[in-house]
């Protein structure tokens, strides 16, 4: 099947090729004989009812330095013009992001979009693994004082994040002393509008934090990522490190129980984030990543896999 693929992500400059999940899934691209093409959330054009992106086609090898080569730009219909749209810029999941969605929800019914866009939007990491909160720690959202030092009393130790927080950002563990407890809240409840979530602590996390990835709801594989010495964040972002990880009973369970709906809400790339072989803490849906750590570990084909599911669900339409 020769395709034409219109890549939404972040500047081609910036991207570290060696662990890259875009990078690697425009290289898989590129190997079928798929025609890629780059551009950014904000070169989206709505006009007359007809979505328009200002891109480039681009060419991609794994050259550190030297990792991508820019034809002219090119002004794309997405919904004429290209066969599949890969929504892959990183969060902030921030207004521009909504926007963003928005806009590519109306050629839904020309083109494909992956992750399909209102899904995305109604998907928020932090908020749609509350549909399986029987997997979570125990957990609550809130912008109160009082609540968060009632939750600390229960549970002795705790982590607060940012609600659309990504990569490790602003990630602070609170023990039972609850020092700084109230100059935290203080500052998240300036730096953002929105609630904060809050979850106890889960030594296990010292252990490692699971990355599985499931591709139209089916599992593609694992890792496992450490922290670095010190450290309670394991994101690679922030120092962590990928080893080989298979996936217990019970992380089988938590992935059977999402996988239709996964497949239903045409979320065909999703990483979901497990701690201790038993505690769902993270569904990534917006940028996820971990397919070149699985890939080299399991010697298996992520991107070919996903390629697989995307060209099926053409089909389908085409049916």
């Amino acid at each position: 099947m020769s395709l034409k693929i219109a890549v939404q992500m972040d500047p081609m400059e910036g991207i570290k090729i060696g662990g890259d999940s875009t990078f690697a899934l425009m290289l898989s691209a590129q190997a079928r004989g798929y025609t890629v093409y780059h551009y950014e959330a904000p070169d989206l054009t709505m006009r007359d009812g007809r979505l328009f992106a200002n891109a480039r086609e681009v060419t991609v090898q794994k050259v550190d330095g030297n990792h991508f080569a820019f034809g002219a730009r090119v002004r794309l219909d997405l919904g004429r013009d290209v066969d599949v749209v890969l929504m892959r810029q990183d969060p902030p999941f921030d207004l521009s992001y909504i926007t963003a969605t928005h806009l590519l929800e109306r050629i839904e019914d020309e083109t494909l979009v992956v992750n399909n866009p209102a899904s995305v939007r109604n998907a928020p990491e932090k908020l749609f693994v509350l549909d399986y909160a029987r997997f979570m720690p125990p957990t609550m959202i809130t912008r109160s004082l009082d609540e968060v030092r009632s939750f600390l009393a229960e549970h002795k130790d705790i982590v607060v994040k940012p609600l659309y927080g990504n990569a490790g950002s602003a990630v602070f563990r609170i023990g039972p002393d609850g020092a700084n407890l109230s100059a935290l809240v203080e500052l998240f409840n300036e730096s953002w509008v929105e609630p904060f979530m809050v979850q106890a602590f889960i030594p296990a996390v010292k252990e490692g934090d699971k990355r599985i990835v499931l591709v139209d709801g089916e599992v593609a594989g694992a890792i496992n990522r450490v922290p670095g010495a010190g450290e309670i964040r394991s994101n690679m972002a922030v120092g962590g490190s990928a080893v080989k990880a298979g996936l217990t009973d019970k992380e089988l369970e938590i992935c059977a129980a999402m996988g239709s709906e996964l497949k239903k809400r045409g979320l065909l790339f999703v990483g979901i984030d497990v701690i201790g072989g038993e505690w769902l803490t993270e569904i990534n849906v917006t940028s996820p990543t971990g397919i070149v750590s699985i890939d080299e570990f399991n010697g298996s084909d992520t991107g070919a896999m996903i390629w697989d599911a995307i060209e099926a669900r053409l089909e389908q339409r085409k049916a």
